[in-house]
């Protein structure tokens, strides 16, 4: 999915951690918040979730966050 959604209009980037047990967050960045509604939208990613929903979790989360500061050393 990160290949496709870095081909979308707004995308920033994204990061990603797991730990030992393979729980872990994945964030994606994005320009706008129009942004993310088109990638919410996108057919392929749509049936990736769909699959994430009924195959690949028993759970999630999701947010949608703005970054207002960000910085590190």
């Amino acid at each position: 999915m990160v290949e496709l959604a870095s081909t979308m209009p707004g995308f920033l980037g994204v990061e990603s951690a797991r730990d030992a047990a393979g729980v872990g967050i994945t964030v994606s960045y994005w320009q706008s918040e129009e942004d993310i509604r088109n990638w919410k939208q996108n057919a392929e990613h749509l049936r990736a979730q769909e699959a994430g929903k009924t195959t690949w979790y028993a759970e999630y989360a999701l947010r949608v966050a703005k970054v207002e500061r960000a910085y590190s050393q």
